[in-house]
């Protein structure tokens, strides 16, 4: 059960290395750079992961690397998370459940009690709604991610969207093991401020709102994704950070 982990990055020269250690048991790691100016590719590489390029924008990042990737099974994880040491024993675990996928609990670090609460919600989220974002890092087995025709490109909610369809085609599970991320995006705009932006965003993706409002939201004013990213003419239920 040879596992792929997939990691974007764009200028994450402080974090890549650690991303890439902590994935430590895989068969492969690729690295999905979108044209890094800080010398994180090079970093990647003498970490030991494959780099290949790609066109700014997670989603479509994601799709490179998994199209590149030997694994059977796909994990997709943020530059600046890191895998728990149990990761891989975990992963192979819950897939040979039959699961077509899953994704880990939240930790946030360095800790603080706003950010505690922040990792409370996302578990609630998760388990009971079972809604989950990519900084969760994302599992899945590879034939049922080709098959659902992998991340919609969506400049918000592509994971959320994708982890929607791949529960069409079985069993997702959230594991009790945690992944670490870093507390930057909350650390930029404060931790509340930023839990309220997401979770007005995520109400309106639910409430089926087109992308192009959401990434207005997001970003705030009148800000646009950049062209080719929307589907459909713009239409599509589009993810904040968390």
């Amino acid at each position: 059960m040879e596992i792929s982990v997939i990691i974007p990055s764009l200028n994450e020269a402080a974090h890549i290395e650690a991303a890439i250690s902590s994935a430590k048991g895989a068969y492969e790691v690729i690295v999905v750079d979108a044209g890094s100016g800080d010398g994180t590719s090079d970093i990647a590489r003498r970490s030991g992961a494959r780099v290949i390029n790609a066109l700014p924008g997670r989603g479509g990042q994601m799709d490179a690397g998994a199209a590149s990737a030997s694994g059977g099974v796909l994990l997709f994880l943020h530059a600046d998370a890191l895998l728990p040491r149990t990761w891989l024993s975990s992963v192979r675990a819950a897939l040979e459940d039959g699961v077509v996928g899953g994704a880990f609990r939240l930790s946030i670090r360095p800790g603080r009690p706003s950010l505690r609460l922040i990792e409370l919600a996302a578990g609630v989220r998760a388990r009971l709604f079972g809604i989950v974002y990519g900084d969760q890092a994302l599992f899945v087995r590879k034939d049922a991610f080709m098959r659902i025709g992998g991340f919609r490109k969506l400049p918000l909610m592509e994971d959320v969207d994708c982890v929607k369809r791949l529960k069409a085609c079985g069993s997702f599970r959230l594991l009790k093991d945690r992944v670490t991320v870093s507390s930057r995006r909350w650390d930029a705009h404060g931790a509340f401020k930023t839990t309220f932006r997401n979770i007005v965003i995520l109400s309106m993706y639910l409430a089926g709102w087109p992308c192009a409002r959401l990434y207005a939201v997001y970003h705030g004013g009148g800000a646009r994704p950049r062209s080719g990213v929307l589907f459909e003419g713009g239409e599509g239920k589009g993810n904040p950070p968390s």
